[in-house]
């Protein structure tokens, strides 16, 4: 049992992390090339379908890196599974100001103001990469040889 809860950690912290980085790296990058309404509009259904895939393996993460500290895996794996789960409050206490403002419908999509918004809303975004990146390669450096 030990085994599978650590290789469900490591595979929920790497598919988040790859996920994260992804959005930083291509895809949010990409939404910014265009007009700044035009990037909104396309922010908010990605974020919506983002959201379906992230916060259920960040949520996995934490309970299989909780449970294989638990079957005595040690505690590297409760880092790991914290590093992993911290994205949630992260999101809910940093991050979702930004994104109820950026989804407000009475939100001018065209003005600056928006394209600050995107643009912090990358920074925070980048966070939870770097949570779920140290998370990931935590979990890796655990598994055995």
């Amino acid at each position: 049992m030990l085994a599978l809860l650590e290789i469900l950690t490591t595979i929920a912290a790497g598919t988040f992390a790859g996920a994260a980085i992804y959005i930083n790296v291509a895809e949010h990058p990409a939404r910014m090339a265009l007009d700044t309404a035009a990037a909104a509009r396309q922010w908010a259904p990605s974020y919506a379908r983002a959201t379906l895939m992230q916060a259920p393996l960040a949520v996995a993460g934490l309970l299989t890196g909780a449970g294989a500290w638990l079957a005595g895996g040690g505690t590297g794996w409760l880092l790991a599974g914290l590093l992993l789960g911290a994205v949630v409050p992260f999101t809910l206490i940093v991050i979702m100001p930004t994104n109820r403002r950026l989804l407000d419908p009475s939100r001018d999509l065209a003005s600056s103001e928006t394209r600050d918004l995107l643009g912090r809303w990358a920074k925070l975004h980048a966070v939870r990469g770097v949570l779920a990146f140290a998370a990931f390669v935590l979990s890796v450096s655990l598994l055995p040889t």
